[in-house]
């Protein structure tokens, strides 16, 4: 990719001369879609950010959300009072490494967790969990395969050293990623209110700081690499734009930041992601209203006779961007020292340009507000899907009913998970596999140690569908909302606050950008209605290859609260009775039935009153006489309640048809109960309740669908739901 010649030209107008080579590739880098967000800034106004948790939100390398005290984590977010926040904060923060992943899965993924794990630490919290949502082609495709365990490892090696646990997630294939996986990754920090740092430069003649790695000339032109369709030959041809990882310089730096925070010596800071030194050194003093100062001979290298240009925009990982009092900065060396981490101050902030010379020579002078929020955006053309007829298809129940439950899409994803260390930190306390993971922030107890679960639990799910917005855009942005909303529920939580990954395909297609503009318009809608702010996120497009454009990806990581850490499982005890809550949706569109059996429909209706209904399967979920819950979503009943089977608890449960068992519509739950009656009443004018049927002690499913009826014991399901490690050894 090169610098267009309309930038070239509105550039060389600006400075009055034609840019210097340093100068232009800085354009080409902060510039680029990745960066700049030229195609889809105009459209991010539609989500809503605001509200009394949020401390800061869009703009920063995370949001930061006040955690609720114990007393009110049960309360919905738009009813809660502003002194019901304690002074414990959560970071927030999601980000995508697509490209890289294709061309390198195993270091584009480990490097995408640093990325989003140095973004929390910029802004002085401490990493305490990890979400990875990852996107592939079919998985009966070897290359496909092949991506997915190098993906796997690639997360699982990087974040189990640097001792971050990864709790939730998804995994989903489809067709439309074989040329073009996708590998979005969510962060949670920890901090308070006295620890926050923000990437806002604060004071002319402070200093510059460069902290960690040694600069390499690994990750060249990453964020032009970004912003361009993949070749044919990118596995090749693009492998130096792809950054190598070291998570033990990682794990050095988590802990180095501890220590700098702890003893108040950063002003403020700026992790090295895209356009390396260059991005973050001007983005950070440009979003303070400064300039800077830098030599760029002073900052410690890792190879021979680096250019200037090689150090402005290499992407070296494991390095991070401090501004520095000058009294503060031998103080700073030594803690780098201690941690053996590089330290070089190469400048200063300044009340000029932005400035950069190498050799004695001035290689970049440019006005910093024009390089950071310069970029023109783009007008583009939308055009908007039409909705599917129905066509449903003549199938064999039994076939459907194995077909579905043993799709990679709805299949066991613990063959991933148990790679990834979910418990270090010992704050997870619901772990992967449920609908959402659960971790306890003690520290709003009052009592950093307890364990008792005075404190407040945090709730977090993770992922997309892209059947429903292949489907449906707008309405499958909407369900996304909805499911992520319901995961959290289901544990009795509340959504507190959410960020997104925006992913889609070449933004100069009308028909890309019909489908991009309808997942950001959904997505923004079902937020406003569930009062979830979205506080931050990521938008990476031209994720096209030769094999196509990928489906439209909304990806949400959604934070919710609960007062303690218990919540009902995702698995029967055997001693209830079942009940559905919820509306269907009475349509197949975007269903794991009719991608595995054929034919086509329109994309199911959502319900009307969302807030009120995820509020109140919250409530009941926190009932004692909730023994069990699910959410119903991928693969529809069906699968969720495979998914509740267990060898020692089955169920014996009647639908009227393939539509109500396969109907995927979010915002439905499957709740065990011993009190039916109590539920019905919780519910009453807001959604309804089904009896599906009683929970049994046999470890077998029992399902009768109108006339015909089949029964799957735990362990034909597990064998079922085992498709990924069978297939993969």
């Amino acid at each position: 990719m090169s610098l267009p010649e309309s930038d070239r030209e509105l550039i060389t107008a600006e400075l009055g001369r034609a840019p210097t080579p340093a100068e232009a590739n800085l354009f080409e880098n902060l510039w680029s879609e990745h960066c700049a967000y030229r195609s889809s800034r105009p459209l991010l106004g539609a989500f809503d950010s605001a509200g009394e948790q949020v401390v800061i939100g869009p703009g920063d390398d995370a949001a930061v959300i006040a955690v609720p005290e114990p007393a009110a984590a049960d309360t919905p977010a738009a009813e809660r009072d502003a002194d019901a926040y304690s002074e414990t904060y959560i970071t927030l923060g999601i980000e995508s490494h697509n490209h890289p992943s294709y061309v390198d899965p195993y270091d584009g993924a480990a490097t995408g967790v640093g990325g989003i794990v140095r973004d929390t630490l910029s802004m002085g919290a401490y990493p305490i969990a990890l979400a990875d949502s990852l996107y592939f082609g079919s998985f009966d495709r070897e290359h496909s395969q092949y991506l997915f365990e190098g993906v796997v490892e690639g997360i699982s090696d990087y974040g189990n050293s640097i001792g971050v646990p990864t709790v939730a997630g998804s995994v989903d294939f489809h067709a439309d990623y074989e040329g073009n996986p996708l590998v979005n990754v969510a962060c949670v920090g920890l901090t308070d209110e006295e620890r926050v740092v923000t990437a806002e430069a604060q004071q002319a003649g402070n200093k510059l700081v460069l902290f960690g790695n040694a600069t390499g000339r690994d990750g060249l032109g990453g964020a032009s690499f970004a912003s361009e369709d993949l070749d044919e030959d990118a596995e090749t041809e693009d492998r130096p734009a792809v950054q190598v990882g070291d998570p033990y310089s990682e794990k050095l730096l988590i802990e180095a930041s501890e220590t700098l925070i702890d003893e108040n010596l950063v002003q403020s800071a700026r992790d090295l992601g895209a356009a390396g030194l260059g991005g973050a050194s001007s983005e950070l003093v440009a979003k303070g209203g400064f300039g800077a100062d830098i030599e760029l001979d002073r900052v410690h290298q890792r190879e021979p006779n680096m250019n200037a240009l090689e150090i402005l925009l290499a992407e070296s990982q494991e390095r991070m961007c401090y501004e520095v009092a000058p009294e503060d900065v031998d103080r700073v060396a030594a803690i780098a020292e201690r941690f053996d981490l590089g330290c070089s101050v190469i400048g200063e902030v300044s009340e000029g340009n932005y400035t950069c010379t190498f050799d004695g020579e001035v290689v970049v002078d440019v006005d910093p507000e024009f390089l950071a929020e310069g970029a023109p955006m783009n007008d583009l053309d939308a055009v908007e899907s039409e909705p599917a007829e129905r066509d449903l298809p003549d199938t064999d129940l039994d076939a459907a009913i194995e077909a579905v439950i043993a799709n990679p899409n709805t299949a066991s994803k613990r063959w991933v998970y148990r790679q990834y260390d979910h418990e270090v930190g010992v704050r997870t306390a619901m772990k992967p596999g449920d609908d959402a993971a659960i971790m306890a922030i003690r520290e709003t107890s009052g009592d950093a140690d307890d364990a008792t679960g005075a404190g407040t639990g945090l709730a977090i799910s993770s992922g997309a569908n892209p059947n429903w917005t292949t489907a449906d855009p707008h309405g499958g942005a909407r369900a996304v909302a909805l499911e992520n909303a319901t995961n959290i529920a289901a544990k009795g939580a509340v959504p507190l606050a959410a960020v997104d990954c925006l992913n889609g395909g070449n933004p100069e297609k009308p028909d890309v950008y019909g489908g991009f503009k309808g997942i950001v318009d959904g997505l923004a809608e079902m937020c406003a209605d569930l009062s979830t702010p979205v506080v931050g996120g990521n938008v990476s497009l031209y994720n096209d290859s030769e094999a196509g454009p990928i489906p439209p990806t909304p990806t949400l990581a959604m934070v919710g609260t609960k007062a303690g850490y218990d919540a009902p499982p995702a698995a029967l005890s055997g001693e209830g009775e079942l009940l559905l809550v919820g509306d269907a949706g009475d349509a197949l569109g975007g269903s794991e039935y009719l991608a595995a059996a054929g034919g086509s429909d329109a994309f199911p209706e959502l319900p009307e009153n969302p807030a009120e209904l995820v509020a109140t399967i919250a409530e009941v979920a926190r009932a004692e006489s909730t023994l069990a819950t699910h959410d119903v979503s991928h693969g529809g009943l069906a699968v969720a309640l495979a998914e509740l089977l267990t060898a020692d608890a089955g169920a014996d449960v009647v639908v009227d048809d393939a539509i109500a068992l396969f109907d995927e519509t979010p915002g439905r739950v499957v709740i065990e109960t011993t009190d039916p009656e109590s539920v019905r009443e919780a519910f009453d004018g807001v959604a309804p309740v089904e009896s599906l049927g009683e929970a049994t002690a046999n470890g077998v499913l029992s399902l009768t669908v109108g006339d015909e009826t089949v029964e799957l014991g735990a362990e034909a399901v597990a064998e079922l739901r085992d498709v990924i490690p069978e297939t993969l050894e």
